[in-house]
């Protein structure tokens, strides 16, 4: 690697599924453990309340990585917990990543589901009281601004990281109000502009989801701070050149 282009910061994306060659079903506990042996900079992962608990998984519909049928917020907490991932594994709890993260990564916990904030932060208060633990392990991302301006409200400790997909008007405006820590956008919606606007409001520049060298050097170039990836043992490989 050249003096000029410093190494992309690793965010295992859903825990980092596609790693080697056994891939791990996303959002698990066994692919979150394998991305913490390799020394990940951070690890993310999705959230739904139900019934005051905070699943973690990505999809709003069952059946493609967890079993089951039917939207996940019309089911009842007792019928998801029988169901299961492809390696026989429950749908994790939130409370269950803290415990294995621990203080190893930064953990990027991104609400996909309504009305979660004030779970949220009864889990990571209960967590940190009992383990001593630290606020700064955390950021807290969404697409859903409305409940990033709630953590702000509520969790104000913990670090936002603001999710678009294309590129606004005012570029980075957006993270102001939420007094954001990252901005994080869309490799398909990437361009020199909207980064720099970023950097000059003082913001990390975090692009979702970048899993090919070709793309990771056109990061590097753009002076993105971090990337998320599927394949965080190939990202790192490349770190090294």
């Amino acid at each position: 690697m050249s003096n000029l282009t410093k190494p992309l910061l690793c965010i295992a994306h859903r825990g980092g599924p596609q790693m080697g060659p056994a891939p791990l079903p996303e959002n698990s506990l066994a692919a979150i453990a394998r991305a913490l042996s390799l020394g990940v900079y951070a690890v993310e992962i999705d959230v739904f309340q139900i019934e005051g608990e905070l699943l973690v998984t990505h999809d709003r519909r069952l059946g493609r990585v967890v079993s089951g049928q039917g939207i996940i917020t019309e089911q009842p907490l007792s019928y998801l917990r029988e169901q299961r991932l492809e390696n026989g594994e429950p749908v994790p709890t939130l409370q269950q990543v803290l415990e294995l993260v621990g203080d190893k990564a930064l953990l990027n916990i991104e609400i996909k589901g309504q009305n979660s904030v004030l779970a949220l932060k009864k889990i990571l208060q209960d967590y940190i009281d009992s383990h001593q633990g630290s606020y700064e392990q955390y950021t807290i991302s969404s697409f859903d601004h409305q409940q990033l301006y709630q953590c702000l409200q509520h969790i104000p400790q913990v670090k936002r990281g603001v999710l678009i997909e294309g590129i606004p008007l005012d570029y980075a405006a957006c993270c102001e109000l939420l007094k954001a820590y990252s901005f994080n956008t869309h490799l398909s919606f990437i361009t020199p502009e909207l980064i720099q606007d970023a950097q000059k409001r003082g913001l990390k520049n975090w692009v979702y989801t970048v899993n090919h060298e070709d793309d990771w050097r056109y990061m590097q170039s753009l002076g993105v701070d971090a990337v998320f990836t599927d394949k965080p043992d190939k990202l790192l490989e490349f770190n090294q050149h």
